[in-house]
């Protein structure tokens, strides 16, 4: 007892310091934690407790966390929504992933049948725990390769299921496919029906009278319960904790306690996300990676082209080339799930050790990896697509005050646009669209491309002086995060915003922002004033 005491004292201390430089480097916590799970291993010859089951299972309660709060993000009206990112890009990415890497290792490298579909599959999953983690940190999971990122994540998740099915099957000859098939459809069907029909039910009033009981503790006991409960319950239906995690956060999204409840959860999933990163790195063998550095190198090199490249030519066929090569670099790693892919396969002698223990080597690496990718994907993708509008040319307006930002140009844009120019005032325009800048270029009005949800482009615009900025933005998430953004930049800014409905108008109250503008509710005053002049 006294030496796990110490272990966890010890893994604690040194996570904290490592990550404090790291901080100040800008690098992301993920890799702190997981030279902290190598520094452990090696400091406390722990080399044996990687392959502990309950490490295991309390950092897989990481993902579980992580995939809940990814559940309240994603209600079912905004997942019919994603119809197309979830499983259309999804399946696409997935299947002709493991469809190239299975021709590359059985044909390839002469890997057996059984072995060759087993890596092809792994290989074709991201890392749902790294990617997500930064996107949602950042709040780039707003933006459109954030959201394609998500979709593909999400189908990736459901896929695991059947993944992990198929290993079963193929250790054990004597199972019936159409059996397995038809008994996971109807595990399927009964889970998804309980915890809709029942359980939302069951969810609703548990939240709502542990809400009413003014108790922190009850509330945030209740939101631990139900999240135990439906991961436990998928669990015993033969699926993986975080898909009940997952539907659980579904059906909270389409409650009033979704913001708390995903605000009250945040530091449970911090915590273990952080175990979860610990054991990935206790699963590092310096001695073997030093001895096969090239070989893994190689390996990862490769993984990463060819993943990368199908994930881009999968999302160009319904986004631009900016957002297909964001989610790429995004997504081109080995995700988490292959850990546990591999030790199936090797419980059931589907694959030799060595193999094993060379592709963890390569996950963890690929995982190490991208967290410095993602950091760094704006510069990179600037570089390798040097389009003219992704040039920061944003002119200095040091000198200059009282200027008017406008936010988006699109229908609504334009009308701003042309009244500020009918009376004078001087403006600029940012968008993130390409097309929607020509054509401001092209009219002779100044634009700039960029992003203003993020504190460089509000710096270039110097919103400091600015008379006011008119966000102008359909989609709900990218206006509350540009809003968010400029009053974290300066306080002192006027923000005029436009909303479209209730949900918009209620969801930017809590910013305080100075003027909020009903479209519906104009245009009902000016229908009503001109039905007025016709009285007269």
């Amino acid at each position: 007892m006294e030496s796990i005491l110490l272990y966890s004292v010890a893994a604690l201390a040194i996570s904290i310091i490592i990550n404090l430089i790291l901080k100040k480097l800008g690098i992301s916590q993920i890799i702190g934690y997981i030279f902290t799970g190598t520094i452990i291993a090696y400091g406390f010859d722990l080399h044996h407790a990687k392959e502990s089951h309950l490490l295991e299972l309390i950092g897989e309660f990481g993902i579980v966390f992580l995939m809940f709060t990814i559940g309240l993000e994603v209600s079912l009206s905004k997942m019919k929504q994603m119809k197309v990112e979830v499983f259309g890009n999804g399946f696409l990415q997935v299947g002709t992933s493991a469809t190239v890497f299975y021709l590359i290792t059985h044909y390839g490298f002469n890997i057996d049948t059984s072995a060759s579909i087993i890596i092809s599959l792994a290989l074709a999953l991201s890392s749902t725990a790294v990617v997500l983690t930064y996107l949602k940190s950042s709040k780039q999971i707003y933006e459109p390769y954030g959201q394609r990122a998500l979709g593909i994540l999400i189908f990736q998740d459901l896929a695991v299921i059947p993944i992990l099915l198929l290993i079963g099957f193929l250790s054990m000859s004597e199972l019936n496919l159409q059996e397995v098939l038809i008994d996971t459809a109807l595990s399927a069907f009964v889970l998804l029906g309980l915890l809709f029909i029942v359980g939302k039910r069951v969810m609703t009033w548990l939240l709502h009278f542990s809400a009413d009981s003014h108790s922190e503790e009850l509330f945030i006991g209740s939101i631990l319960v139900i999240l135990m409960s439906a991961s436990l319950f998928a669990h015993a239906m033969g699926f993986t904790y975080s898909l009940g995690a997952f539907v659980a956060g579904m059906i909270i999204a389409e409650t009033k306690y979704h913001h708390k409840v995903e605000a009250d959860i945040a530091p449970f999933k911090d915590l273990l996300l952080g175990i979860f990163f610990i054991t990935v790195g206790m699963k590092i063998d310096l001695l073997y990676f030093s001895q096969h550095i090239l070989e893994i190198f190689v390996l990862l090199i490769g993984i990463f082209s060819i993943k990368g490249l199908i994930i881009f030519l999968t999302i160009l066929l319904t986004s631009k080339r900016e957002v297909a090569l964001k989610t790429s670099l995004a997504l081109a790693q080995v995700g988490e799930f292959s850990f546990a892919i591999f030790a199936l396969a090797g419980n059931a002698d589907l694959m030799a050790d060595d193999l094993i223990g060379m592709l963890i080597l390569v996950v963890v690496a690929s995982m190490l990896i991208t967290p410095f990718m993602i950091a760094k994907i704006d510069v990179i993708v600037g570089k390798l697509l040097k389009e003219e509008m992704h040039h920061n040319d944003i002119e200095s307006f040091t000198e200059r005050k009282n200027h008017i930002i406008i936010c988006g140009y699109s229908v609504v844009g334009k009308f701003i646009a042309k009244d500020l120019a009918d009376t004078g005032a001087e403006y600029i325009i940012i968008d993130n669209s390409l097309k929607h800048v020509k054509e401001a270029l092209d009219e002779g009005k100044k634009a700039y491309y960029g992003d203003m949800s993020k504190p460089s482009m509000l710096s270039a615009l110097h919103v400091e002086n600015a008379a006011a900025v008119i966000v102008t933005l359909d989609n709900m998430e990218k206006k509350r995060l540009i809003c968010e953004a400029l009053q974290q930049f300066n306080t002192n800014v006027k923000i005029v915003a436009k909303v479209v409905s209730l949900e918009e108008k209620e969801a930017l109250e809590s910013l305080e922002i100075g003027t909020v503008i009903d479209a519906k509710k104009e245009v009902a005053h000016i229908l009503a004033d001109e039905a007025k002049l016709c009285r007269l």
